[in-house]
């Protein structure tokens, strides 16, 4: 199981993706032209390997997120409406946004640097070639 910060990183599969992806950089810049479609085509291929295992990690956390949203929904609909004087502090996995630059899904994340460290935002999970956040 992967931690929820993502943990990834420490997997067999994805270090042995790293060095693939690595190893096919330096072979293809040092015996191929680098104007050659093949040489981008190989690089690419690479890195495509070791992002899917980066972002199956986050997949799995996604799925599991929208099925306790799912279920939240249903008990809310079979629910009558409670009426309190005390403000909504729903908790921010309640509802996962779309990120507002490609459109797709977000992951809830804490900031571990900066002046932002320890608090939670949601990222895209399509990142880094998405770089959207969203405030918690």
């Amino acid at each position: 199981m992967l931690r929820s910060s993502g943990g990834y990183r420490d997997t067999c599969s994805f270090q042995t993706a790293t060095l693939i992806y690595d190893a096919t950089y330096w072979f293809c810049d040092k015996y191929l032209d680098a104007r050659s479609r093949t040489v981008d085509q190989m690089v690419q291929a690479a890195r495509s390997g070791r992002q899917n295992i980066a972002e199956g990690g986050y997949s799995e956390q996604l799925a599991a997120a929208r099925l306790v949203e799912r279920n939240r929904r249903k008990e809310k609909k079979n629910d009558p409406p409670v009426q309190s004087d005390r403000p909504d502090r729903t908790d921010p996995s309640d509802h996962i946004p779309n990120c507002p630059l490609c459109g797709k899904a977000m992951a809830l994340r804490t900031a571990q640097k900066g002046k932002n460290a320890g608090q939670q935002f949601w990222g895209c999970t399509a990142y880094p070639e998405c770089r959207g956040v969203v405030n918690v």
